[in-house]
């Protein structure tokens, strides 16, 4: 039996179509589903069709559950979403290369991205590469030891712009977004699966990718280290 309470709201929003689902994570199942193909191919979003789709189904998930819908997850592909790759490079003097120590190089990649980018909203923090002492890592692994450290990271952002109009949209409704992830990211790392969108989508933000670093709430409560490896602060 599916318990209500534990069902997540995803919305889509491609170039081609708007799609709602209310997942099941228990089940890996879409309890309920709904899409809208749009006429063209289009990278913006049409505010007006995003109303309409919403009234036709936010008020009839609610009647389905008996619940309002208060948050969701937003999937988006648009040609405002940016990729950036930044590259750090450290002398490691204490020799051991541990959490910590990859946290901090992590956080020092973010600060210089939101100092340069204060337009854009991160979404993905995604390691490309390690290298210690010129040797390629795909991998983490706890309390590496080396000289020099580098470290490739691919940051995925979206305008502020359009995330404050996609929100507005939102506000009518009371729903806040909890998270943004990025539609190409999602397909492309999933991309010889059989899995659904709403899958797919499960999969990325929890954790299925383990070189993606979690942007997490500052009051969220702290886990074990094996629980979820790369957690920092939004």
């Amino acid at each position: 039996m599916t318990e209500k309470a534990d069902l997540e709201t995803y919305l889509f929003l491609l170039p081609n179509k708007f799609l709602i689902s209310l997942f099941d994570p228990k089940n890996q199942t879409n309890y309920y589903i709904n899409e809208v193909n749009l006429e063209n191919k289009i990278n913006s979003i049409d505010i007006n069709h995003l109303n309409k789709f919403l009234d036709q189904n936010i008020f009839k998930i609610e009647k389905l559950t008996g619940k309002f819908i208060t948050n969701l997850f937003l999937v988006i592909e648009n040609n405002q979403i940016f990729n950036f790759n930044i590259g750090i490079k450290k002398k490691n003097y204490e020799k051991i290369i541990n959490k910590k120590y990859l946290e901090n190089s992590i956080i020092d990649a973010k600060e210089l991205f939101n100092e340069n980018y204060k337009e854009n909203k991160i979404m993905h923090i995604v390691i490309q590469k390690y290298l210690i002492d010129g040797k390629l890592k795909s991998l983490f692994e706890k309390n590496l030891s080396g000289d020099n450290f580098c470290l490739e990271i691919q940051i995925s952002s979206i305008s502020l712009r359009l995330t404050n109009e996609i929100e507005k949209v939102l506000e009518k409704y009371q729903i806040q977004i909890i998270q943004y992830l990025d539609g190409n990211y999602i397909r492309n790392f999933f991309r010889d699966s059989n899995l659904d969108f709403s899958q797919m989508t499960y999969g990325i933000k929890n954790g299925f990718n383990e070189n993606e670093v979690t942007l997490v709430p500052k009051n969220t409560k702290k886990v074990g280290f094996f629980e979820k490896f790369f957690q920092l602060f939004s």
